[in-house]
Parts: structure tokens; sequence; C-alpha cells
């Protein structure tokens, strides 16, 4: 009922008025006959979006906790290659580190005759494992700058508490810190989880077929501009919404 009432306020029954307008201008006086032909690669180009921003979330998170807690409390060994690690990415674009690992180590593995007798080599002679590697480290080192903030900011008194109850360290880190950390930078995870899939329309430049490939194809093989780039924002608008959705629903579950 409160959702319903909030729907009903004035201002937002004109903007609802006026985005019908627009999906029904759109509806009737663009064109659409493109649509059924490129369904097939439309939908590859999707999976494989989704995909590579939820792998290379996941894996860039795994990796951005190590950095963040070399940072925070690290001895300087440990420290001083994390935080280089984290300024080299957030100081080059992404483009650039994609073109430097598909081009430039990419380039590299066909000179070995080992590398390329290997089992590997299937999976090395192609793009994706290089738009994977290049996205996940830019991720971790976003997040790992994020995390040291997070593990910096946890309470000292609760694990000097811990540690006196005689906890070990990794119980200690898995119960009460690592925890207590997420949870105080969950909202960032999340748009920095949007602007993860933001990015992947780089990995077309290395010949990798997302959504935004697709696209692009669509606008070279029948000259349309307007209603690919029309539609492709929309789909990046509804998997952004659905992204925010679930990040808003672990954070209301969360145990505080």
């Amino acid at each position: 009922m409160t959702t319903l009432k909030s729907l009903m306020i004035p201002h937002r029954i004109v903007m609802m008025a006026l985005f019908a307008a627009l999906v029904l201008w759109c509806a009737v006086t663009l064109r659409w006959d493109w649509i059924p032909k490129y369904t097939p690669l439309a939908m590859q180009g999707l999976w494989n979006t989704i995909w590579i921003m939820a792998v290379t979330t996941v894996l860039g998170f795994l990796l951005a906790v190590p950095l963040g807690l070399a940072q925070a409390i690290g001895p300087w060994y440990l420290s001083i290659p994390a935080r280089s690690f984290c300024t080299v990415i957030r100081g080059t674009p992404l483009l650039l580190q994609i073109w430097l690992l598909y081009y430039g180590l990419g380039s590299l593995f066909p000179q070995f005759p080992w590398i390329r007798s290997s089992e590997l080599w299937p999976y090395l002679r192609q793009a994706w494992p290089y738009a994977v590697l290049a996205l996940t480290l830019s991720y971790a080192g976003y997040e790992g700058e994020v995390m040291r903030g997070a593990f910096s900011g946890v309470a000292k008194g609760q694990l000097e508490t811990a540690k006196s109850f005689g906890m070990r360290r990794f119980t200690m880190f898995r119960r009460i810190w690592l925890p207590q950390a997420i949870r105080n930078v969950l909202p960032t995870l999340g748009g920095e989880t949007i602007l993860q899939l933001k990015a992947t329309p780089l990995v077309a430049t290395i010949t990798v077929i997302d959504i935004y490939a697709v696209s692009s194809r669509v606008r070279s093989d029948t000259f349309i501009v307007y209603e690919p780039l029309l539609l492709l924002a929309v789909i990046y608008m509804v998997i952004a919404g659905l992204i925010t959705l679930a990040f808003k629903r672990f954070e209301v579950k969360l145990p505080r």
C-alpha cells in the first residue's frame, strides 16, 4: 500500500506519463525490423556481458581483500607492492591495460612452441581470457584501496577484545574484521559493480562479442544508428537496476 501511494505522487505520475509517451513514440516512429535477425547474436552478447562482469567482479574482490589487508596492517614488503599495484591500476586507462595484455602478452605466447602445443593454447589464442584478466585486475586495483579503508575503519577495540579472549587471528578475521569491513563498504561495492558493467564494452576492442559489439554490428550492417544505441542503453539500465536491487536486498539482510 505504501509503495502504491508513493507512486501516486503527482510529479511521479507526470514522469511516468512522459516515459510512456516516449516509449510509444520510439515504438511507432523508429525502425525495429532488424531485431529478429540479430536476436540470437544479441542473446550471446548479453550472456557474455553478464558472465564477464560477474566473474571479474568476484575474482577482483577476492584479490582486493588481501590487497587491502596488506596495505592496512601488512609489513612493508607486502604493503609497498600492494600499494604500488593499486596506484598503477588506478592511474592508467583500462583500455590501455586490455591492449597491453592482449596485444602485448598475448603476442608473446605464439613464439614458444611448448605453449602452442600445450592444453592451454586453445584458450590463450582467444581474446576473452585477456579481457577477464584485465577487468579482474582493474576491479581489484580500485577495490583494494576501498578495502584498505574498510579494514582500517573497523574499531580496534573489538579486535583487541577478541584477541584477549584467545581467538585465533584467522577466526578473528573471518568472524569480526572481514564481515564488518564488507558491511561498511557494501554501497561502494554496488557502485563499483555497476562501473564494472559499464567497463565491459571495452572488451569489444579485442574482438570479444558482448552486447555492445552486437549493437556495433547492427549499425555497420544496416546503417541504423539510433535504434541499436537506444536498445543498448535500456539493456544497461535494466542490468544496473537489478544490480542495485540485489545489493540493497543484501544490505538489508546483512546482520548488524
